[in-house]
C-alpha cells in the first residue's frame, strides 16, 4: 500500500463494456483491494534473469483480462486490446523513475539508456504496513530524496537499481492514470498463441509512456 498526495479523485466505479466481435474492450478498474487470478490474467515469461537475489524480478501481466469471446471460431482467436483507468504511484528519479501500479500490485522501474527510452524492470511490491518507512541512517544530498515505503525498500535493498537510479528528485504522487494493453501473438495451426504485448501508462504530466514485453524496454511519447 502507498501513502500519497491524492490531486481531488474521487471515488472511481467499475464499468465494463463487452462487444459480442472483437473490438476494444473498455474498463475502468479502481479499487483499494484488487481482485485478480493468475489464472484470468494473461502472462508472457520473462527471458531475463532476475538481477538481484533479495527481489523478484516478475514477469510482465496484462492488468485487466484481454480475451473476449465472439460469435465464431475466427473472432474467438484474437485477444482485444484493453482500456483502463488504474491508480498508479509516480517518483522520479534522477536517471529513471518508479511507477507503483494497484491492479497487479507491482512496481515498474524505468532506467533512463539514452533520451526517452530504457530499461523496464518489474518487481513485486514486498512492503507491508510496519515495515520501516526509510532508513535513517542514510542522509540524501541536499534538494534530492530517499525514497519511502515499497519504493524505498526496493531501492534500499537492491544497490543495483540504487546507482541505476541515483536519489529521488519529486516525492510520490498518487494518481489515475490512463491504461492500455495491446496483446500480441502469432496464429499456429489455425488458433492464436499470445506473446509478448504492450502498455502504455500515463505519467502525473500526461506523458505518455509504453512498455514492451518483448524486449523490456520503455519509450516516451508512444
Amino acid at each position: 500500500m502507498h501513502r500519497w498526495l491524492w490531486i481531488s479523485w474521487g471515488l472511481v466505479l467499475l464499468v465494463a463494456a463487452c462487444q459480442p466481435s472483437p473490438a476494444t474492450v473498455v474498463y475502468v478498474v479502481v479499487t483499494s483491494t484488487p481482485e485478480v487470478t493468475s489464472s484470468a490474467i494473461p502472462t508472457q515469461s520473462d527471458t531475463l534473469a532476475p538481477q538481484q537475489p533479495t527481489a523478484t524480478r516478475v514477469a510482465p501481466t496484462a492488468i485487466i483480462p484481454t480475451a473476449v469471446p465472439g460469435p465464431s471460431a475466427t473472432a474467438d482467436l484474437f485477444p482485444t486490446e484493453t482500456v483502463a483507468q488504474v491508480q498508479v504511484a509516480e517518483q522520479v528519479f534522477e536517471n529513471g523513475r518508479m511507477f507503483w501500479v494497484q491492479p497487479v500490485s507491482q512496481i515498474w522501474v524505468m532506467v533512463i539508456d539514452e533520451e526517452g527510452r530504457g530499461t523496464w524492470l518489474r518487481y513485486e511490491d514486498t512492503f507491508v504496513e510496519g515495515d520501516p518507512e526509510t532508513d535513517p541512517s542514510i542522509t540524501a544530498p541536499e534538494g534530492l530524496i530517499q525514497p519511502e515505503r515499497g519504493f524505498g525498500k526496493l531501492w534500499r535493498d537492491n544497490p543495483e537499481i540504487r546507482d541505476s537510479l541515483g536519489w529521488a528528485v519529486t516525492p510520490e504522487f498518487g494518481y489515475i492514470s490512463e491504461y492500455e494493453y495491446t496483446p500480441g501473438g502469432t496464429i499456429r495451426n489455425g488458433r492464436f498463441v499470445t506473446g509478448p504485448g504492450s502498455h502504455r501508462l500515463m505519467s502525473l504530466n500526461s506523458e505518455a509512456f509504453c512498455f514492451e514485453e518483448d524486449t523490456s524496454t520503455w519509450q516516451l511519447g508512444c
